[in-house]
């Protein structure tokens, strides 16, 4: 069964291919767009990521779009036109010209060593050009088609990195309940979805950390597809939550051999892997929820890379037997020195980060205060959280 699924996805790629070449050639193509995501890198390596697209029109978000209208732009980042073999160039600010071609999927990556690094916008992060030299034929190559990438490098002097998923972790998704997730995945934007109670302070709290230089480096792991990056991107930056890198998972139908993990645990598992490896000097906070496999996931990198985690965040989403499991591999980390928290809400979590000398003591208050605050637009909105019923990280 495995060989044909993957014949019938082949099959279906290249019809898929064959017609947004035919569209183009008919001048029936949207234009094209470079979509930039966030990344990370080192003074010595820097990682840039993107994506060679069909621009399909997708509004800014307001309060007021329908769900009619949240379900067809939903529609329209998943019916992407990827244009592969495209030549680009990514230009660092020492000059240099490095050329890139898009993949199948249409996605660009470089690797590079810069000779010298741009001024940082907000201390943490690096701009690095991308342009568009050739599209493949039979596209049209816009005239100065570019962008620019922002790359994360984390100071010398940052106390901690702060390694956080998203979905049920910052963001309502309700993944433990389908019908619930469906309806919040398709018909809310950026501006309609909720984060959870006070977490916005918290993580501002945490990037803040001790030193009170706000540069502590944010990075969000999730199993969420790239076509969602635009929806996370904004939904950061209006709630005002710290920015960082969005790692997430491309959409390819390949099915994974018998045995493996599955794709979510596998892909968390490696983004945190490189993150750690990236930075052997800085350690990490993990922050996850009970509903998936981020208490199993989060365990698995400690193991991996003793010393070098100082907490582990869960938040708790009401299902007993997840709590459960949560709790006993909490304990088996007891040798392990590391302190695995089944929070119910981000005041505890604030509570045990000043304890253990995280962040400073104000931020307990600032939390409540904030969560206070998410609890009234939540009650206005006529959210009720996920899963059981009961909203949790309140």
């Amino acid at each position: 069964m495995a060989p044909l699924f993957d014949k019938l996805n082949d099959w279906a790629e290249r019809a898929d291919e064959a017609l947004t070449r035919t569209r183009a050639r008919l001048g029936l193509l949207d234009p094209l767009q470079l979509v930039a995501y966030r990344s990370y890198g080192t003074p010595e390596r820097l990682y840039v990521k993107g994506r060679l697209l069909t621009d399909k029109g997708i509004s800014e978000p307001d309060p007021s779009d329908s769900r009619w209208h949240n379900l067809l732009n939903m529609y329209r980042r998943f019916d992407s036109n990827e244009i592969s073999g495209a030549q680009l160039s990514v230009l660092p600010a020492d000059g240099s010209d490095h050329t890139v071609v898009s993949d199948e999927e249409g996605y660009y990556t470089l690797n590079l060593a810069p000779q010298q690094l741009p001024e940082p916008v907000d201390y943490l992060w690096y701009p690095v050009e991308v342009l568009l030299r050739q599209a493949p034929a039979p596209f049209p190559t816009p005239p100065r088609l570019s962008t620019r990438s922002m790359v994360l490098i984390p100071p010398v002097d940052a106390e901690y990195g702060i390694i956080s998923d998203l979905d049920d972790t910052v963001i309502q998704t309700s993944a433990t309940d389908l019908l619930r997730m469906a309806r919040t995945v398709l018909l809310r934007n950026a501006r309609s979805r909720l984060p959870f109670k006070g977490v916005a302070e918290f993580y501002r709290q945490l990037q803040l950390g001790r030193n009170g230089k706000r540069n502590n480096p944010f990075f969000y792991v999730s199993s969420s597809p790239w076509n969602l990056y635009d929806l996370l991107e904004d939904f950061l930056h209006l709630n005002d939550i710290p920015p960082g890198p969005l790692l997430l998972r491309d959409m390819a139908l390949k099915r994974k051999q018998a045995g493996a993990a599955s794709e979510h645990h596998g892909h968390k598992l490696k983004e945190i892997d490189n993150l750690l490896l990236t930075y052997p000097k800085l350690p990490f906070v993990l922050i996850g929820d009970s509903g998936q496999e981020d208490a199993n996931i989060y365990s698995e990198v400690v193991r991996r890379h003793p010393g070098r985690v100082l907490a582990i965040y869960i938040r708790d989403v009401n299902l007993p037997e997840r709590s459960a499991m949560v709790q006993k591999v909490s304990a088996e980390l007891v040798d392990d020195k590391v302190e695995m928290l089944l929070v119910k809400d981000t005041v505890q979590a604030a509570e045990h980060a000043a304890r253990t000398g995280l962040v400073f003591h104000e931020a307990i208050p600032a939390v409540e205060q904030e969560k206070r605050k998410d609890e009234s637009a939540s009650e206005e909105d006529g959210m009720d959280g996920e899963g059981s019923g009961q909203p949790v990280m309140q």
